[in-house]
């Protein structure tokens, strides 16, 4: 009985470690902040382009689409 709660406690203990790993792409690092300073692909910290935007304003950056998102697979379902 012992042994049965022990390896249930631990596959529950794996999923639970597994689970957060198992999403395809975080929300927020659709854009990324590019330019001279940032490199490629950049700071990819942006969730929406006006965010980007409003980070690059008065520098000498752009924003554009990470190349995660840019160059995925495309699923069809």
């Amino acid at each position: 009985m012992r042994r049965t709660i022990l390896t249930l406690a631990s596959l529950a203990a794996l999923m639970a470690a597994i689970a957060p790993a198992a999403q395809a792409h975080p929300s927020n690092d659709r854009y990324c902040l590019q330019g001279r300073i940032w490199g490629y692909p950049g700071n990819c910290q942006f969730s929406s382009y006006q965010q980007c935007q409003a980070s690059a304003s008065g520098t000498s950056a752009y924003c554009g689409i990470n190349p995660r998102y840019a160059y995925s697979q495309q699923r069809y379902y």
